[in-house]
């Protein structure tokens, strides 16, 4: 009965948004507060809830997502990002500017998680569309893609090193494996579902305001050294938090400060404020001018930041109201082997509750007593539980509204692109890990 309401409450979302035009942020509180009550939530436990759900999504992504969008100015209106665009355009060509994009993405994202990545990399991917005329799906999708499934199976990222430390898997085995598995994986996706008219005829935009449309004369556009280095700042302070977890002792003072200047906001902050004097000072603009532009960035993102928030209540209301309980149900009796069924938990989950933090949780908590005596590798049990979490992002997936509202998307269409290869990146994750346990 509990997925059926859930089920009920996506429809009258749906309905909402698509038939009487609400909305995002509205259809989406709107839709948290009917499904909690018909959950049987007390009233007060329901604001809680959304309260909740939007302040734990909301914590540091709105740091990231601010600083990205100046960072995006800044490299946009300087025609920093236009100079990176043209090279990667010159180097690769357009025929094969889909795979720079797709190859961008996946160095990003072994050190980046997906909404740093993102946001980093949006700003050259609609100033690629602006210079080659293109599509904004056919060179925004590749990037996305790519972030997604590094995201997914490629510890440190969040989800697996969550199931690895669960399990009391290695680290270092498991990135490999990982990359055995998402490098194949992205690419079959690549040449049959990235490029196919299905995806492609989705009816993506730039939205108003998050991109410069000027056309830059040569002599205006800083140089490529410059504005590579400027927009890679962030990913190379990431980039030495990352590995400095891996190389340094726990307990050393200097991977303390190399982790402070390597989170997220902190690593965005100070790449704006370099981004400032290279792009904008430097190149003698006064910083009035550069304060404004910035201001415009955020405004520019505030309804993106509430749908997402939103989409974190909804989320919140389902997770609290028990509806991973409903699916352990359902599953706790199935008979087959315990790759698959770890895959097919979390992918449960994450359909019915849309986090994927919530789906490893529940799965490897199942899952873990069975490692011991199942005789399956435990790097393996790993990405199968990863890959599963994976699965079918959809309206109860705050990730879902961020793609929409940054690819400038109707619910339809988000739902019939960003779904379909969730899905499919989920089962070749699957179909991977079942062709290496026949190795390893």
């Amino acid at each position: 009965m509990a997925l059926v309401t859930v089920a009920f409450g996506v429809l009258i979302l749906l309905i909402l948004m698509m038939g009487f035009k609400i909305d995002g942020f509205i259809s989406l509180i709107l839709v948290s507060l009917i499904v909690g009550l018909m959950l049987g939530m007390p009233l007060d436990k329901v604001t809680a809830s959304m309260y909740k759900g939007v302040g734990s999504q909301l914590q540091s992504l709105i740091f990231i997502l601010a600083f990205g969008a100046m960072l995006g100015k800044l490299l946009s209106d300087s025609g920093a990002a236009s100079r990176i665009a043209t090279t990667l355009i010159n180097k690769f060509g357009k025929k094969n500017a889909r795979w720079a994009m797709l190859l961008t993405a996946l160095v990003v994202g072994i050190t980046m998680f997906y909404e740093a990545g993102f946001i980093v990399l949006i700003p050259i991917v609609y100033t690629v569309v602006i210079e080659m005329d293109i599509p904004l799906m056919s060179a925004g999708l590749p990037v996305v893609t790519g972030l997604s499934i590094t995201h997914t199976f490629l510890p440190p990222h969040p989800g697996p090193a969550l199931v690895v430390s669960t399990y009391g898997a290695s680290m270092g085995k498991t990135l490999l494996l990982g990359l055995l598995i998402a490098i194949p994986s992205i690419i079959i996706l690549e040449l049959f579902y990235n490029k196919s008219k299905w995806a492609l005829s989705a009816k993506a935009s730039i939205p108003e305001g998050l991109a410069s449309r000027q056309k830059f004369k040569e002599e205006e556009l800083p140089g490529f050294g410059i504005s590579v280095f400027t927009a890679l700042i962030p990913i190379f302070l990431i980039a030495a938090s990352t590995f400095g977890e891996l190389l340094l002792d726990k307990n050393s003072i200097a991977l303390k400060y190399i982790n402070f200047i390597g989170d997220g906001p902190i690593a965005l902050l100070i790449s704006v404020l370099f981004a400032t004097y290279t792009l904008g000072i430097a190149r003698g603009k006064k910083m009035e001018e550069v304060m404004k532009s910035l201001a415009g960035s955020v405004k520019a993102i505030a309804m993106i930041l509430l749908v997402i928030g939103a989409g974190g209540a909804f989320k919140q209301v389902i997770v609290d109201a028990g509806i991973g309980n409903a699916v352990n149900e359902l599953t706790k009796n199935i008979n087959i082997s315990p790759l698959i069924l770890a895959w097919i938990i979390a992918a449960a989950v994450r359909t019915a509750v849309g986090s994927a933090t919530v789906a490893i949780s529940t799965a490897s908590g199942i899952i873990l007593p069975m490692i011991a005596t199942s005789g399956v590798n435990i790097e393996l049990m790993v990405l199968a539980t990863s890959c599963g979490s994976m699965f079918a992002s959809h309206v109860n997936d705050p990730g879902f509204w961020m793609f929409k509202e940054y690819f400038n998307l109707s619910v339809v269409d988000a739902i019939k692109v960003r779904t379909p290869y969730t899905c499919l990146l989920s089962v070749f994750g699957l179909i991977g890990v079942l062709i290496l346990s026949n190795f390893f």
